[in-house]
């Protein structure tokens, strides 16, 4: 019977963009799919497995044969011995037209992510070509594992068959591999492929996985961690666990990803072993759902609907925007990008829907499907349909066995389990805080108990390199300083020429406190992004701007600061104010110049402002591409500046400025990160009331209590600082013991950044302040809609997700 919905008899409409597949994914799953049509130039080869879902109904079209006619052709025309990472349905792949087929690598997830949709496809247009190759993909990649270790790598050549990236995990570039192993016994009925996978999952088990974290490592050293992050495509991986049957595990990495999304609202495109941001991104990626759909349904456990809830919450809060939703640049500050990838629609809705629906809330028996990689559903008869290839073991003979006898096979999951929430809870119960908890400092040994016999003689907190005394006790306990250029110190422990072997253990305790110290003080220099959120009409707190922090001022963590904006007359805000009447009360605007950061917070803070933004000179500077950028003080006692100050790179400080040509008015809010986005709702006579109370400030004041906000979440984690070369294996101390710089100052201006040579500011013009002044207005819908894409790191990640 024709699907539901109205079936067209005219043409096929033009091509649609590639989101438009997962769009009718939707449709099909709740049962609106009518007559689709979908055709397209240019696809990546893996992209075909798309193709069938919608062109299996409607067999007898003629572009659809045009379509199976060329796919016979790539698959038949001499391939190379793995799939090509892409094609040209028109051309091919060998006329110039075709401007392909030069590729000579492809990632492990792109060549064995084809056997479900293509095994499919054969068996639905009886062509058996397509199930063929596919399953020579798999071969290929199988029969190149590495023999010890039984893993394989991210990117191999699809000429020679050589392993380019030799790293190995379950994340991007392999995670569809073994996820297709699996699905394609369950599938097809081929023990091939489960004695693969689980010849691959105990590999996993063994090198990979560290419960509950799972690193990286490299296929010839498997006991070698090949890096200490993880990114966030392995969260598919508890999902894939339930299906083999090994709950516990899935259980305890689910909730160790869980606790990192409580920490930062979303899962980071990339986390540290010790749960900080590592890639701050997140394109609201739906692994995370798909594996607490899988853990709800093989536990019933209610928690997993609190999960649920909380992603709704998050997505609702976080990352709507006007036109629908909005991927996250920086989790840490909740900026947006101008982006919805298609795997949102195609998955994140069909597994929350899922998870919360019951059994009579669907128009179809789930449990007769299996979901491929993109969530789409494929019939379980499809083993018994048009079989493409007869089994090896066809002429075994079976005893038809009772279905009862399984409940007694190991392992038996009646007494593992009994259905009982009990037992997912006391496997999270160890985990709840394993991402607020801090790693456990290392202790200094000191046996404070003992009278001081054991103590050392010197504690590094005391050390001082101009003191005779300490050099002497150095020397003894074998540690050696070394001078560097900079004017720092490098110690550097030899035990074999301590006085004696208690003295070289005294030595290596010293040595243990001293790089314990010499963190904890790197990362109190290292401060996190802050956040500028435009709040008036009709950005309603759906703008969010990433700041750099200053290191003087208000803590934002403690309290933020809301009001409008007025520009600083002089522009660089580094002499007297000439419109102190304009910045009583508001958030003052300057540009980056002329004189220090400090000095500029003190002329505004002088004329009544509450706050200060300074944007950058430098024309086109952006976030997405510059690093987090600190402003730094003058050197002297900066205690008298209570007013919070911000820096703003150039591309994000136009969009406040062109909000204020356009409406003149705009109110922003300073934050340690951004808030609720829905501010609609705020009622006139607040925000008159609040104006009134901004007209009022004397000229002289510190921050009005009008003007505070609430810090929310003062937990967030800072970004993970970067520490020097020099010191990865020793201490680097400076002389005086005095704070370093922030390593991110621009020395292009050495001013802004607190290193003037003779400590007072320069008084020179800026020529070029008129001209920028008046450079071209940017159109008004650039401001909701003017990002880039991610750094070029991810493009592997979005090409697997596809």
């Amino acid at each position: 019977p024709p699907a539901r919905g109205v079936v067209r008899s005219q043409p096929p409409p033009p091509p649609r963009a590639l989101s438009w597949i997962a769009l009718l994914s939707i449709f099909l799953f709740v049962g609106a799919l009518g007559l689709v049509a979908f055709c397209s130039c240019w696809a990546s080869l893996y992209l075909l497995r798309f193709m069938f879902y919608f062109v299996f109904p409607h067999t007898v079209s003629s572009w659809f044969h045009r379509f199976l006619r060329c796919c016979v052709h790539i698959a038949s025309s001499n391939p190379p011995v793995c799939i090509l990472l892409q094609v040209n349905l028109k051309f091919g792949v060998r006329r110039p037209e075709a401007r392909t087929g030069t590729e000579t690598d492809t990632c492990t997830a792109c060549a064995g992510t084809l056997i479900l949709e293509f095994a499919a496809l054969s068996r639905f247009t009886g062509i058996s070509i397509f199930e063929e190759y596919a399953r020579k993909a798999m071969d290929f990649i199988w029969e190149k594992r590495q023999r010890s270790s039984n893993l394989v790598g991210v990117t191999i050549n699809i000429h020679t068959g050589d392993w380019v990236r030799k790293d190995s995990g379950v994340g991007a570039g392999i995670d569809s591999y073994y996820e297709y192993l699996l699905k394609a016994y369950v599938l097809l009925g081929d023990d091939n492929y489960l004695k693969r996978f689980n010849t691959h999952y105990d590999a996993i088990m063994r090198y990979i996985s560290q419960p509950p974290l799972l690193l990286d490592v490299h296929i010839h050293k498997p006991m070698l961690t090949a890096r200490t992050w993880m990114d966030s495509l392995l969260a598919f991986f508890p999902g894939l666990q339930v299906l083999k049957g090994d709950i516990r595990p899935a259980i305890e990495t689910h909730e160790m990803l869980y606790q990192v999304i409580k920490k930062h609202n979303f899962l980071p495109e990339a986390f540290t072993t010790d749960f900080r941001v590592h890639w701050a991104q997140h394109p609201l990626r739906p692994e995370f759902a798909e594996s607490t759909y899988f853990l709800y349904k093989a536990t019933g456990d209610p928690y997993y609907l609190e999960v649920g809830k909380t992603l709704i919450d998050n997505l609702n809060k976080y990352a709507r925007v006007p036109c629908g939703f909005a991927a996250v640049k920086d989790v840490r500050t909740g900026s947006h990008e101008d982006r919805m990838d298609s795997f949102f629609l195609a998955e994140m809705f069909k597994y929350l829907y899922l998870l919360f629906s019951e059994r009579e809330d669907l128009i179809f028996d789930i449990e007769d499907y299996i979901f491929t990689t993109e969530a789409h559903l494929l019939p379980l008869w499809l083993s018994t349909a048009n079989q493409t290839k007869p089994k090896k073991n066809a002429t075994a003979q079976y005893t038809e066995l009772d279905d009862s006898n399984f409940d007694w096979s190991c392992p038996n999951t009646q007494i593992l389990f009994r259905n009982d929430p009990m037992y997912a809870q006391s496997i999270r119960e160890p985990l709840k805080n394993v991402v607020d908890k801090t790693c456990p400092r290392s202790s200094s040994r000191v046996d404070e108990m003992s009278g001081g016999g054991n103590r050392p003689p010197l504690r590094a907190r005391d050390f001082m390199a101009s003191n005779s005394e300490h050099l002497d006790i150095l020397k003894k306990m074998g540690v050696s300083l070394i001078h560097l250029k900079d004017g720092r110190v490098q110690l550097v422990q030899h035990a074999n020429q301590a006085a004696s072997s208690v003295d070289a253990e005294d030595g290596l305790r010293f040595m243990q406190e001293m790089i314990e110290l010499s963190s904890q003080q790197q990362k109190e220099q290292q401060l996190p992004p802050r956040a500028v959120q435009i709040v008036s009409h009709p950005f309603y707190g759906r703008v969010v701007l990433t700041a750099g922090p200053a290191q003087f001022g208000l803590d934002l963590n403690i309290a933020g600061a809301r009001g409008f904006v007025a520009r600083t007359d002089p522009y660089s805000g580094c002499s007297d104010i000439a419109n102190p009447e304009a910045l009583r009360g508001r958030i003052a605007l300057m540009q980056r110049g002329q004189c220090m950061f400090a000095e500029k917070a003190r002329n505004v803070q002088k004329s009544g402002a509450i706050g200060g933004i300074v944007i950058d000179d430098n024309d086109g500077s952006s976030s997405d591409t510059a690093p987090l950028f600190q402003m730094a003080g003058d050197g002297k006692n900066t205690d008298d500046i209570t007013i919070p100050m911000l820096f703003l790179f150039s591309k994000e400080g136009n969009i406040i400025l062109d909000a204020m040509r356009e409406y003149r008015e705009v109110e922003v809010l300073m934050s340690d990160k951004a808030r609720d986005r829905d501010l609609e709702g705020e009622s006139g006579e607040q925000r008159a009331s609040e104006n009134e109370s901004q007209k009022q400030i004397p000229e002289e004041t510190s921050i009005p209590q009008d003007h505070m906000v609430g810090a929310g979440d003062a937990s967030s984690s800072p970004s993970r600082p970067e520490t020097d070369s020099s010191s990865a294996g020793s201490p680097v101390l400076d002389e005086d013991k005095a704070a370093s710089e922030s390593s991110e100052s621009n020395t292009k201006d050495s001013t802004d950044s607190g290193e003037h040579p003779e400590g007072s500011p320069e008084t020179l013009e800026d020529p070029k302040a008129t001209k920028r002044d008046s450079r071209a207005v940017q159109p008004m819908d650039s401001i909701l809609a003017d990002w880039k894409e991610d750094i070029e790191a991810f493009e592997l990640m979005d090409k697997d997700e596809l």
